[in-house]
C-alpha cells in the first residue's frame, strides 16, 4: 500500500528551533547602523524590538527553545503533514520520488503564524501592546493579525496597494482578528505622504510598506515593529518546518537529493532548507542541490547586486548585507505579492555568495500553469508564491524522466491560494502576461545603494 502522507505525533514536535549561525562556514556580515554606518548594537534595536528577538538575531547557539506557552499555540496547527505527491509524479511521467511539506493548514493558511505567534508572544511578554508592520500579499498580515488576537496585542497593517486591491479578502480576514489594515502609500506617514506628492498611483512595495511601518513605530512609545521575513529571527522560528520534516522523512524512509522553495524574503524556504543544509556543510551530504526560485519580474538572486541596503524604500531601518535591486526599486504588479520584495535574507544571500544554494527565476504564466497541474494532481490551489517552486520541482522531475534516475525531491509549500482566484481567473482567461524587470530599471534603481566604508 502506497503511503502519501506522514503525520508526527504531536509529542514528537519539535521543542527547539534550530540556529544556522551555529553552523556557517564564515560569519554574517555585520548589520549596519543606518546614520553612522557601524555595527548596530542592541540598544539601537531596543526602539522596535523585544529584547529576547534582538538576542536570536545575533545568537550563534545552535538550539534555541521554543517556550512551552508558545508551543501550545503551535499545537493548534503543528505538526504540519508531508505529502508524497504519488498523482504529480504519474502526471509527470516521472521515475522521481516527489514530496511537500503543506503550511497551508493553520488558521490563516500559510507559514507565516509559525514566527507572527512568536514574535507576538516576546512583545507581549515585555509589556508591548501594539505592533505596526507591513504585508504584500497579506498572508503576514493575517498571520500576525491572528497572533495579535491570540496575545491582545493591536495590530497597524500597511499593505502594499496592488496586493489591497488584488485581494480585498485578506484585508477582512486582518480586520476579522482585529487589525486595522490600509494601503501603502498611505496620508498617515510622511514616507507614504511623499510618494503620492510624486507618484499618485503609485502600487507600492514592500519597502515601502516598511518605510511607513517603521516610521510609525519610532513615532510612539508604545509600539514596536514586527516583519515576516528577511531577519535572522524570523528564519529562526520557521525552522520547525524543516526539524519536522527531517522527522517525517525518516518516516518515508527517504533523504532529499533535491530541495525546492520561493524566496521573497527567503523565510518559508530558509524555515524548510536550513535544517538539511548543515549536513552539506559538514559535508555528509555534499551533493545535496538546494534552489531558491524568485520571479523574473523581481529577480533580486539572479539579477541583483550582493551590497549593503537599506531594508526599506526611504533609509530608516539598518543596512544589511544582502543581495538587492536597489531600495527605491518598485516591483510590477505581479500576482505573487509575497515575492514582491527588492532584497532577501542576509543568511540566504551569504549562502548563495558561498555556493551553498542556487538561485532561478520563472515567469509567473509559467508558475500559474504549473499550479493548475498541482490542483488537478493533488487537488490543492497553491497560493502565486509556491507555484513557483511547484515548477522547478516539476522541471526537475521531467530532467529525471530524460535521464531515468529516480531522485528524490522536496518542495517547500508555503500556503494555499484561496485568496488569490482572481490570478487563476486571469490565467485561465489567458489574460495573465509575464513581467521581465528591465536592466536599465534596475541600474537606476542600484545607483542610489548607500555608501559604506566596507564597500
Amino acid at each position: 500500500m502506497k503511503r502519501a502522507m506522514f503525520f508526527l505525533d504531536q509529542k514528537d514536535m519539535p521543542t527547539h528551533w534550530y540556529n544556522i549561525q551555529a553552523d556557517l562556514p564564515e560569519p554574517l556580515p555585520p548589520v549596519l547602523h543606518p546614520g553612522t554606518k557601524q555595527p548596530i548594537t542592541p540598544d539601537d534595536l531596543a526602539p522596535l524590538f523585544p529584547m529576547e528577538l534582538i538576542k536570536q538575531e545575533v545568537s550563534t547557539e545552535r538550539w534555541i527553545e521554543i517556550p512551552e506557552e508558545l508551543q501550545d499555540v503551535y499545537r493548534t496547527w503543528r505538526p504540519t503533514v508531508l505529502h508524497r505527491a504519488y498523482r504529480l509524479e504519474k502526471a509527470l511521467d516521472t521515475p522521481a520520488k516527489i514530496f511537500y511539506k503543506y503550511e497551508g493548514t493553520n488558521q490563516a493558511g500559510s507559514h507565516k503564524p509559525n514566527t507572527a505567534t512568536a514574535q507576538c508572544y516576546y512583545n507581549m511578554k515585555e509589556g508591548i501592546k501594539r505592533l505596526t508592520t507591513e504585508t504584500g500579499a497579506g498572508q503576514w498580515g493575517s498571520a500576525l493579525a491572528m497572533s495579535g488576537a491570540f496575545f491582545d496585542v493591536e495590530i497597524k497593517v500597511y499593505m502594499v496597494r496592488i496586493s489591497y486591491d488584488q485581494k480585498p479578502y485578506r484585508r477582512i480576514a486582518m480586520e476579522t482578528w482585529g487589525a486595522t489594515c490600509i494601503p501603502s502609500p498611505s496620508t498617515e506617514t510622511k514616507a507614504g505622504r511623499d510618494m503620492l506628492e510624486k507618484w499618485p498611483d503609485c502600487p507600492g512595495s514592500l519597502g515601502l510598506a516598511i518605510s511607513e511601518a517603521v516610521e510609525e513605530c519610532v513615532s510612539r512609545d508604545d509600539t514596536h515593529y514586527t516583519l515576516g521575513s528577511v531577519l535572522n529571527h524570523v528564519l529562526l522560528h520557521q525552522t520547525i518546518i524543516g526539524e519536522e520534516t527531517r522527522k517525517q522523512m525518516e518516516m518515508a524512509d527517504a533523504y532529499p537529493d533535491i530541495i525546492v522553495g520561493n524566496t521573497g524574503g527567503g523565510s518559508n524556504y530558509a524555515g524548510q532548507f536550513l535544517p538539511w543544509i548543515r549536513d552539506k556543510i559538514s559535508g555528509e551530504k555534499p551533493d545535496l542541490r538546494i534552489i531558491c526560485v524568485e520571479p523574473e519580474s523581481c529577480p533580486t538572486l539572479t539579477r541583483g547586486l550582493y551590497a549593503y541596503d537599506f531594508g526599506d524604500a526611504v533609509g530608516m531601518t539598518p543596512l544589511l548585507k544582502m543581495h538587492t535591486l536597489g531600495h527605491g526599486f518598485i516591483p510590477p504588479p505581479v500576482h505573487a505579492g509575497g515575492l514582491r520584495y527588492h532584497g532577501m535574507a542576509p543568511i540566504i544571500c551569504h549562502l548563495l555568495e558561498l555556493g551553498l544554494v542556487e538561485a532561478v527565476a520563472e515567469h509567473q504564466t509559467g508558475t500559474f500553469e504549473a499550479g493548475v497541474k498541482f490542483a488537478r494532481t493533488e487537488g490543492i490551489i497553491t497560493g502565486p508564491e509556491p507555484c513557483h517552486n511547484v515548477k522547478v520541482a516539476s522541471d526537475e522531475a521531467l530532467k529525471c524522466k530524460e535521464s531515468g534516475e529516480a531522485k528524490t525531491i522536496l518542495i517547500a509549500h508555503s500556503g494555499h491560494g484561496h485568496f488569490d482566484l482572481a490570478a487563476y481567473d486571469k490565467y485561465l482567461s489567458g489574460e495573465l502576461v509575464d513581467y521581465a524587470f528591465p536592466e536599465e530599471d534596475i541600474k537606476k534603481a542600484l545607483a542610489d545603494l548607500p555608501k559604506v566604508p566596507e564597500a
